[in-house]
């Protein structure tokens, strides 16, 4: 087997249609849209920092904090829900591009999610509130 398969009219496709089975290695694919990034090595490294980004953004919007504790909890569940909707329909693009079993598109966005994670979520770059000194009773 090569890794591919065919469906046919009694799939009602209509038409031959393969698709890659096993990860493989080539710049030659189709991310996403019918045709992208083709054979162009440029277009392939645009797909590449497409899924990147798509990746880091998924991350930070799993880990932003935009609504104040003081607004209205109506208008904040509203905004809360549309970034929600957001972040799952950005990671469902990224699982989609997974699933062209690109392994340079794989690896695109396992690193995309493990530097948004790194910056949004990790506590390396969290801002750490001071602890304030306890306050002087005695001199003595």
């Amino acid at each position: 087997m090569d890794g591919t398969f065919a469906m046919d009219h009694r799939y009602g496709l209509g038409q031959l249609y393969s698709m890659q089975r096993t990860f493989f290695w080539s710049k030659n694919s189709e991310i996403l849209f019918s045709g992208w990034p083709g054979t162009s090595s440029g277009m392939y490294a645009l797909a590449l920092i497409f899924v990147f980004v798509l990746a880091v953004l998924v991350e930070w919007l799993s880990h932003c904090k935009l609504i104040k504790p003081e607004s209205n909890h109506v208008v904040a569940g509203l905004f809360q829900t549309f970034l929600h909707a957001i972040r799952v329909g950005l990671a469902y693009l990224v699982i989609l591009a997974i699933i062209s079993f690109n392994g340079g598109v794989f690896l695109a966005a396992v690193a995309g999610h493990a530097l948004g994670f790194l910056l949004f979520g990790s506590q390396s770059f969290k801002r750490s509130t001071p602890t304030p000194l306890p306050a002087k009773t005695a001199d003595v």
